[in-house]
């Protein structure tokens, strides 16, 4: 197998159209901020001092990323595994985040692209209480790119499709975990739901 170069891309992939450039945005229109306002479920990238990249979910309720303007997101963050790659690339790393916006039923995706900072400051916090819990840090975006993505990618997997893979065809997360690490006690997918309950 040949790896490519620059000038075979160039071969194999015509330029893209002016109206492709031209959408992307230096701010959140309208339309953007209705699609942030409608997710519940967004794909955070973050890149490291060492030049590696870390994308991760979060979620929360329809909105849970606010829009407090035209070039600033705020993202609550909730609890997790407590690895924080995130967010040590967020102040260690370079500082570029990105965000994948989804809204269920919708193939169309919006990317948001700028500089993240992080705060814990107590007001901010007690302002984004979801579950009856206040975050634990936000994520403040300085947004400078905001883009839509065409709804191809989602179209072609049916990711909204009501045909849905059964939970019970793969082991609960704690027991692939104990498989691969021999750590812990393996727990049914029953018991991971009830324990998650408890977390959010």
């Amino acid at each position: 197998m040949t790896d490519l170069s620059a000038e075979d891309l160039a071969t194999i992939y015509a330029k893209p159209s002016p109206r492709v450039i031209a959408k992307a945005r230096p701010a959140i229109d309208a339309h953007a901020k209705k699609f942030i306002e409608m997710s519940p479920f967004c794909v955070l990238a973050t890149s490291g001092v060492d030049g590696s990249v870390d994308a991760s979910p979060r979620g929360g309720g329809i909105g849970f990323v606010h829009v407090a303007g035209p070039n600033q997101l705020l993202m609550p963050d909730r609890s997790g595994n407590n690895r924080i790659d995130s967010f040590r690339n967020v102040v260690e790393g370079s500082g570029f985040v990105h965000l994948l916006f989804f809204v269920p039923g919708i193939d169309e995706t919006l990317r948001v692209g700028g500089r993240g900072t992080l705060s814990a400051d107590p007001d901010l916090l007690a302002a984004m209480v979801e579950f009856g819990k206040p975050p634990r840090a936000v994520l403040n975006v300085a947004v400078s790119e905001v883009y839509f993505h065409c709804g191809k990618a989602l179209m072609r997997s049916k990711l909204w499709s009501s045909e849905k893979v059964q939970r019970s065809v793969m082991p609960s997360i704690i027991e692939v975990i104990h498989d691969q690490t021999g750590l812990g006690e393996p727990q049914s997918q029953e018991s991971v739901e009830e324990l998650y309950k408890t977390q959010l």
